[in-house]
């Protein structure tokens, strides 16, 4: 529904223009007091962007993913190196009776004496000197993943920093429609007042002021309408950036007009692209990340050795003989094989799973490029169309501006009509607010290309 289709289901046909001033003369005065009268902040794209960076939640949650990621690099690396764990036991047994034997003396020696108090404490250590490979093969994987995610931090940051784009230039369009329909709606008034005053002197009759007067709240309509768009691009851009959304409305530092155009050719910029995205990156981190797991796999066909030792110091000791209800200490050293002979086809299904996950990544590299050539082709033809629009709509702007010259002069003149004249009127707004939405569709598609490059 536009906006002279609600005003006049709301006013009706007859008398609608005056009461429709007088509702959104209402409106405008209920506006809040502290919107329209505190000054704007001035701010660039550059600084939307990076206060953003540093308020944004969801990069905040993609950091302690990548923390995360850091640490199990960590715990990869620690499962390589020597274990040292130390434990300490108490234990309360029944009493027994002892074991003596005669000896020299004539005095019996006990050889297992009653010691109803057991303590005793260890000091291990463990060592994996040999695993086949799968320990390194699986640190490598980790850190590829820490790599990956690493990436997938950068390419949230790059989808924020186009979403702020967005915001930015959603809130610069809403200002210069707000500025075009102010130019509108002043010229609309000044030419009320000059039907009025042609009223006044019979010059012509009264539904000639009614259609001007219909024609002034119209477009004061589509002001009001501007200017709400324009606070709640405002308030997005606030959100966005970590502003308060009650605070003073964001003034950007910008205008619509675009760039110079890109002489590089759509295959440069592909390259140029698969270079620098983000989220192609973190494909091939995570393709090496799943062919070292299928390392790793196959490490675990391989026997495991590892160099154990321990320090026992107990009350008694039971590696001593006899024994004594003394503190003792004993210690041992040796190295361990283990080898799984028969493991129900457990390696050979983490062989295949790890493999699978391989071609799956390298299918989604694939997709990606396919995707990307696409959407850096379909950004170039956004602009370039964008950017002929632009032409053609500052060309119907000085049409426009010139016909409603004309058509002014000749009903100053007498030998044009009123509806002529609000026609003219209406054929230079829709001109000039074609004009803002071709150059804010060309810096919309810009600030895609951008995101589209990895920039």
């Amino acid at each position: 529904m536009n906006a002279t289709t609600m005003i006049r289901r709301t006013f009706g046909h007859a008398g609608y223009a005056v009461r429709g001033a007088l509702v959104l003369q209402a409106l405008c005065c209920a506006a809040p007091a502290g919107a329209q009268g505190a000054p704007a902040v001035p701010i660039t794209l550059a600084e939307a962007q990076a206060r953003a960076v540093e308020a944004s939640h969801r990069l905040a949650e993609a950091r302690a993913r990548q923390a995360a990621a850091e640490g199990a690099v960590a715990v990869r690396v620690a499962a390589d190196q020597p274990l040292l764990t130390a434990s300490a036991g108490y234990t309360r047994t029944n009493h027994v009776a002892e074991f003596t034997v005669p000896s020299a003396t004539g005095v019996p020696r006990v050889i297992y004496p009653d010691i109803p108090n057991n303590a005793r404490t260890r000091i291990d250590l463990q060592w994996p000197i040999y695993t086949g490979g799968r320990a390194d093969a699986l640190e490598r994987s980790a850190r590829a993943e820490a790599s990956a995610v690493a990436a997938d931090v950068a390419a949230a940051r790059g989808d924020l920093r186009l979403e702020v784009a967005r915001a930015f230039w959603s809130l610069v369009t809403a200002r210069a429609t707000v500025t075009v329909l102010e130019q509108a709606v002043a010229r609309e008034q000044a030419h009320l007042a000059d039907v009025r005053q042609r009223l006044t002197v019979g010059l012509i009759p009264p539904n000639d002021v009614a259609s001007s007067e219909a024609q002034e709240s119209r477009q004061r309509m589509l002001l009001i309408e501007a200017r709400n768009q324009r606070d709640m691009s405002s308030a997005e851009l606030a959100r966005l950036i970590g502003g308060d959304l009650s605070g003073p409305a964001l003034e950007p530092a910008a205008v619509l007009d675009s760039a110079a155009p890109s002489s590089q050719m759509a295959s440069a910029l592909v390259v140029q692209a698969q270079a620098s995205r983000n989220e192609r990156k973190a494909i091939e981190q995570r393709i090496v990340a799943a062919e070292e797991q299928q390392v790793a796999a196959r490490a675990g066909a391989r026997p495991l050795v590892a160099l154990v030792s321990g320090l026992d110091y107990a009350r008694p000791n039971p590696r001593i003989f006899p024994r004594a209800g003394a503190w003792q200490e004993s210690w041992d050293l040796g190295v361990q094989v283990s080898w799984a002979v028969w493991d129900w086809g457990r390696v050979r299904a983490e062989k295949a799973q790890a493999a699978s996950m391989t071609t799956a990544a390298r299918q989604r590299l694939e997709e990606f490029d396919s995707q990307l050539a696409l959407e850096i082709r379909q950004r170039q033809l956004e602009i370039d169309s964008g950017r002929a629009a632009i032409v053609a709509a500052q060309d119907g702007v000085r049409a426009a501006t010139e016909a409603q010259r004309v058509v002014a002069e000749r009903y100053k003149a007498g030998v044009a009509t009123q509806t002529e004249v609000l026609d003219a009127d209406f054929a230079l707004l829709q001109a000039e607010l074609d004009r803002t939405r071709a150059m804010a569709g060309v810096r919309f598609s810009e600030a895609r290309l951008d995101r589209a490059l990895g920039q």
